[in-house]
């Protein structure tokens, strides 16, 4: 077994903030190109190793290679069995496990396809993993996925998917002290939140795995002056749905919630929206991993690039060292014990096959 925490520690010191994963991506294409057994392409920040064994089955491993800005954290520590440091968890532990298995196993039972990508933590439209398979799905195709975000050892699968509404609602402006000359849009924006705070949220079980649906407010905007009734309010909504409805039947949940509060001069936007992942167990090579290392398997609730993966028709699940609880924190952090369990299970799925 190789010292993961000390080659984490080797990454986590190499600076890959969104935007500025330029130095980590040469870095992951030198590693890569200096073995013979790889074909190795790079498109902007995005670095894909390939196998070309004929095997009949591909796998593809991807990882992000951005973090979140620096947090005093910048720096890795190790203490004991523990390695401190911005990405350590997201997902840092999970590229050197991808790298350490690449340069160990030349000649696994699976072709594999290795892809480090930028800009996961920011706004879609910068995301690597996107790119690719807008520019050269070639690269990104293969029979099942594995997205090393950090699930504590455990198999994450599927993903749900996520929607904001931005919710407009008027009134008219009066004097404060007059307000039945006026109608305040604040109060309105008041019973879209009692609704909302009311909803009770499915939680479907797909595959044996319970998904949680959510239907939270995450921004009230409003307000004119101390001394005006407001005439405008708005109320920003996430919604979290799970896999088994499409994106226009979670619209449809959101908009039948909201209905018995707007008027015909209300606004309701659909400001940004990602489809959910079924779990995608069925597959060979997912059930492999999962049987063969005897391993806890759970619902992803937040979403995560496996949405990607599901919808070019690739099943894919979430595997990664370090909590994800911990991920974004000051305090971010991986344990020896976790990067090595991954280790094992990956390279028992690469040198085993199904």
């Amino acid at each position: 077994m190789p010292d993961l925490l000390d080659r984490t520690a080797a990454l986590v010191a190499i600076a890959s903030e969104s935007h500025q994963e330029a130095s980590l991506a040469d870095h992951v294409q030198r590693t890569l190109a200096a073995l013979e057994h790889l074909d190795v392409e790079r498109v902007d920040d995005n670095v894909v190793a390939r196998t070309h064994l004929g095997r009949s089955q591909r796998l593809v491993v991807a990882g992000h290679l951005d973090t979140v800005p620096a947090n005093g954290n910048a720096t890795p520590r190790i203490e004991g069995d523990v390695l401190w440091g911005l990405g350590s968890a997201d997902m840092k532990g999970g590229l050197a496990i991808m790298l350490e298995l690449a340069a160990a196993i030349p000649a696994p039972a699976v072709d594999v396809t290795w892809v480090f990508y930028a800009a996961e933590e920011v706004a879609a439209e910068h995301n690597g993993l996107r790119h690719l398979f807008e520019r050269r799905p070639d690269l990104v195709a293969g029979d099942a996925a594995l997205l090393g975000e950090p699930t504590a050892a455990t198999l994450e699968v599927g993903c749900q998917g996520t929607m904001r509404v931005r919710v407009t609602l008027h009134g008219e402006r009066a004097h404060s002290a007059r307000p039945w000359m006026g109608r305040n849009a604040l109060h309105r924006a008041g019973r879209v939140l009692t609704a909302l705070d009311a909803h009770e949220p499915r939680r479907p079980v797909i595959d044996g795995c319970e998904f949680r649906e959510s239907l939270q407010a995450v921004f009230v905007e409003g307000g004119v002056a101390g001394n005006v009734v407001p005439d405008r309010a708005v109320v920003t909504i996430n919604h979290r749905f799970a896999p088994d409805r499409s994106i226009e039947q979670a619209r449809a949940q959101v908009d039948a919630v909201l209905a018995p509060h707007l008027e015909d001069d209300d606004e309701v936007e659909l400001v940004d929206v990602a489809d959910a992942a079924p779990p995608g167990l069925t597959h060979p090579l997912l059930a492999a991993l999962r049987e063969r290392n005897d391993l806890e398997v759970r619902a992803k609730l937040g979403w995560t690039d496996v949405s990607r993966f599901a919808a070019a028709g690739i099943p894919a699940a979430n595997f990664g060292p370090g909590e994800s609880a911990h991920a974004h924190t000051r305090d971010e952090r991986v344990d020896r014990a976790s990067l090595d369990a991954v280790y094992a299970a990956l390279a028992d799925l690469l040198t085993g096959g199904v």
